[in-house]
């Protein structure tokens, strides 16, 4: 799994958001089970990307690929640099914040691994609505990932979680709808019908 890291420059968070996008398709391939009921289609989270921005996110700018992870440059001159690449056009800082979605994805009942970030609950402390999001951290101790990765999850039945740090399978139907709070934005939002361990 991906460790909670203290300092999140950007060359921390590039490697942590690629080394999602590499090691989530890999292990919900893998955990997949053919025997299952196959009433939501499993996809992964590179599957929300469109094709363009996740060329452009693979394809990282030698500023990012050749800062060492953790660094001193990392560490202190990523507000810096966050400020001064997100103020121009470079593709890639706007990859890193891209609002566009796949509209195909609309409608659709999907299964997608992932972990709870908590928003909402009920009156026995149980949770109603969260986001749900590739990595363990995001929006809580990382920065935010880009909010076509972010999905905002209705659950009306409520949601128990023992761990946050513990990934879980979320089945319902997929929407492209833009949300935004004080602790993200998220472009897609999902009506959740069931979930399980990862």
């Amino acid at each position: 799994m991906i460790k909670r890291l203290p300092m999140c420059g950007p060359a921390t968070v590039t490697a942590v958001f690629l080394s999602v996008l590499f090691w989530l398709p890999v292990q919900c391939l893998a955990a997949q089970n053919e025997d299952e009921e196959q009433q939501f289609e499993t996809i992964v989270w590179p599957d929300l990307i469109p094709e363009d921005v996740l060329e452009i996110l693979m394809n990282p700018p030698a500023y990012i690929s050749e800062t060492e992870d953790g660094s001193i440059e990392d560490q202190i001159d990523s507000n810096i640099k966050n400020a001064i690449a997100t103020a121009s056009d470079d593709p890639y800082q706007q990859a890193l914040i891209s609002t566009e979605v796949r509209p195909e994805m609309n409608g659709l009942m999907i299964r997608l691994p992932g972990f709870v970030v908590p928003l909402e609950f009920n009156e026995d402390q149980v949770i109603t609505q969260f986001f749900l999001v590739p990595y363990f951290g995001a929006c809580l101790h990382m920065p935010p990932p880009p909010p076509n990765q972010i999905v905002l999850v209705d659950a009306p039945r409520g949601l128990t979680v023992e761990e946050l740090s513990t990934p879980l399978w979320i089945s319902g139907k997929l929407s492209t709808q833009v949300t935004e709070n004080d602790m993200a934005m998220s472009t897609y939002s999902l009506q959740m019908m069931d979930y399980e361990p990862y």
